[in-house]
């Protein structure tokens, strides 16, 4: 019953935030609001961080570099694609804004891979092969997962 709970509990995790989280521009709440009882960043307080992959990253909650839940929003610039890898744990992706493409298997081949728009909501498998990017369009994530949230490299050259 545990291993049925705790991907229901991603998914629910992944679309509260997708709800709470501003990506496009937003208004700033009344300022009476009550600190104890909410927290909050506007888009331009987010804090993004460039990998060495070339993508963007926020953490939202907790170290996706140590074991427990995080949480993390990619920016995936336009033009810009991982070659084949995979992760030791599932990991639960919505996509937020733009396109994200995605492609299975050890051959890194762009012109196979799927567009999923924003909206969609996502399960890379653990140790499963796969590659994924964006095209012309930035494409922002939210990906929710158990670290620590390695990549091991599995390309066929």
């Amino acid at each position: 019953m545990l291993t049925t709970w705790i991907p229901r509990c991603y998914w629910l995790v992944a679309l509260v935030i997708a709800m709470v989280v501003p990506v496009g521009s937003a208004k700033a709440p009344a300022p009476d609001l009550n600190p104890a009882a909410i927290a909050y960043k506007l888009p331009d307080q987010i804090k993004w961080t460039d990998e060495a992959s070339g993508v963007k990253t926020a953490v939202v909650l907790g170290d996706p570099s140590k074991p427990g839940l995080y949480i993390v929003l990619a920016k995936w610039t336009p033009h810009r694609m991982s070659h084949p890898h995979f992760h030791p744990n599932d990991r639960y992706i919505t996509v937020l804004s733009g396109t994200w493409w995605v492609g299975t298997g050890t051959k890194f081949d762009p012109d196979s891979t799927v567009p999923l728009p924003a909206g969609t909501l996502v399960t890379h498998f653990g140790k499963q092969i796969h590659y994924d990017g964006a095209k012309d369009v930035e494409a922002i994530l939210e990906i929710v997962g158990e670290g620590p949230a390695t990549a091991t490299p599995a390309e066929t050259k």
